[in-house]
């Protein structure tokens, strides 16, 4: 179990506290709700960009990274589709430091031409570096485009395309800010040895005075079901030749995320899975395949890929996964395979939340996805799923009318 409390600012910050005396080490978490989902398709990348922006500078720290490491700290951050996330670590008794300036940069950030040309200019270069001059760097561009539709899914974090952060201007910038990095959409997670009232103490102390915003209203338009399969090829000169099947699937909050979860251990994880086992070890067509889920908070994937041996061809591969999807059917997810992937599950939560970042961010993603507590119900929420619910949920998730194929390579 990991304890909390939970409180609210006047201003709408959430503020959740875990108590951990068996450490002299504090781990701050500030979660942001917004993500590439959150943005508009002519101007995507922009969560991102503030990830970069968020450390270069604000009204009365103009150095993040020197202040904090001057109190023995670490800091980093991270954007997904669905969230933007901070988080410090430092000796607790130098955790007022990272309030500080956390709550610095929520407050005003130190705009100039100057500070967003150049960190425009990093965002730029890592584009460049990671999705336009690598290998398979395109691969997400290119197959997010192919299974969303509608949803702003369709693009990945970097953004849908390299103009859009180039031609940002200080005004793009300083509404986004305003409209989303507000303490009413955001949340101030602490775990360590503090007592929950003196972290609530400073948090006010330091958060409770900044203005709440008015975050934007905007409805973000919901994945239409797929009802016909999906193909595209990408041509590269690349080592290996890539196949990916991907199916729309259940949202992160959806019951079904559960079992949908599980079936991509059953199928994709471990050398015991159905994909190792049949494709790699017995067919000797792939020298890697796996099955995984991205875990968003509204339509998600459910991805297959795999790297296919020199020598086979596409057709030969996809054929072969397909024929394992259909084996599902004829041949159900069995007890034993159910609870070992329960166990896996467990094992894996259970060692999630070992030390007080974990915590800190556990309780912070958890309380984004609607309750903090849920680091402590998830693992009954696997538990509870049983052999119908995984051939049920197998039936309606390969169908193949909702499968997207796509093969990258030569």
């Amino acid at each position: 179990m990991v304890p909390f409390k939970k409180y609210t600012l006047d201003n709408g910050l959430t503020v959740i506290v875990n108590e951990d005396f068996s450490t002299q080490i504090a781990a701050v978490d500030v979660l942001y709700k917004v993500g590439a989902r959150n943005e508009l398709g002519n101007k995507t990348g922009f969560a991102h960009l503030f990830e970069h922006l968020m450390f270069g500078g604000s009204k009365n720290a103009p150095d993040f990274d020197t202040e904090l490491q001057l109190a023995g700290g670490t800091n980093n951050a991270f954007t997904t589709n669905d969230l933007t996330n901070y988080y410090d670590v430092l000796p607790v008794n130098n955790i007022e430091t990272a309030l500080w300036l956390e709550s610095d940069r929520m407050l005003q950030l130190d705009f100039s031409e100057k500070s967003l040309e150049v960190q425009r200019n990093v965002v730029c270069e890592e584009f460049k570096e990671h999705y336009i001059n690598r290998p398979y760097g395109d691969v997400w561009h290119k197959l997010r485009e192919q299974v969303y539709t509608t949803h702003p899914y369709r693009w990945p974090t970097i953004g849908l395309s390299l103009d859009h952060v180039r031609e940002a201007t200080l005004t793009d910038v300083e509404s986004f800010f305003y409209s989303w990095y507000r303490p009413n959409n955001a949340i101030l997670s602490i775990s360590g040895g503090i007592t929950a009232a003196r972290a609530l103490e400073l948090a006010q102390k330091w958060f409770g005075d900044i203005l709440p915003g008015n975050t934007p209203d905007r409805i973000i338009p919901a994945e239409p079901r797929q009802t016909s399969a999906r193909f595209a090829q990408v041509h590269a000169d690349v080592p290996v030749n890539l196949v990916y099947k991907v199916y729309h699937m259940a949202p992160r909050m959806d019951d079904n995320y559960y079992a949908q979860n599980l079936l991509s251990d059953v199928l994709g994880s471990g050398e015991s899975s159905r994909l190792y086992q049949s494709l790699k070890m017995e067919q000797n067509l792939f020298t890697d395949i796996a099955a995984y889920v991205s875990g968003s908070i509204d339509t998600g994937m459910f991805v297959i890929s795999g790297k296919l041996r020199e020598g086979v061809d596409y057709a030969t591969a996809d054929a072969a996964i397909v024929a394992e999807l259909e084996r599902l059917q004829t041949e159900p997810v069995t007890e034993r395979e159910l609870q070992r992937v329960k166990n896996m599950t467990e094992t894996d939560l259970a060692g999630s939340y070992m030390n007080a970042l974990n915590k800190a961010q556990g309780l912070a993603m958890a309380e984004m996805l609607g309750d903090a507590n849920l680091v402590n119900t998830e693992a009954a929420h696997y538990a509870a799923v049983d052999l119908t619910a995984m051939q049920q949920n197998a039936r309606e998730l390969f169908r193949p009318d909702g499968c997207t194929t796509f093969y990258y390579g030569k």
